[in-house]
């Protein structure tokens, strides 16, 4: 997966499509990412002790990680990510101006 924890991505379809937010959690073995206020559900949860009152919590969700594409930090748009070995160090390069990501 070319998606890693702290990426700014752009959301490619859903009901977010066109914005961009970071990574805040990575599921490569299934494969979805969870971006900070993107894809948010309400979740309830239960009081945990006696006479606090249950409440409503916003979470992001993971979605597909296909559905998402990384932003490269200097041409400041959505790109492909494409992968070389420098010496003994594999890096990540934007496909479209060749900078490191």
């Amino acid at each position: 997966m070319d998606i890693k924890k702290g990426d700014t991505v752009k959301i490619l379809q859903g009901k977010d499509r066109g914005k961009t937010g970071t990574v805040l959690k990575v599921f490569p073995e299934e494969g979805r990412i969870s971006v900070e206020s993107l894809n948010i559900f309400k979740k309830r949860s239960r009081p945990t002790k006696q006479g606090q009152k249950g409440e409503t919590v916003s979470i992001p969700r993971p979605f597909p990680a296909s559905k998402a594409q990384v932003i490269c930090g200097s041409c400041k748009e959505a790109t492909r990510i494409g992968h070389r070995m420098e010496g003994n160090i594999k890096v990540r390069y934007c496909k479209k101006c060749e900078a490191k990501i």
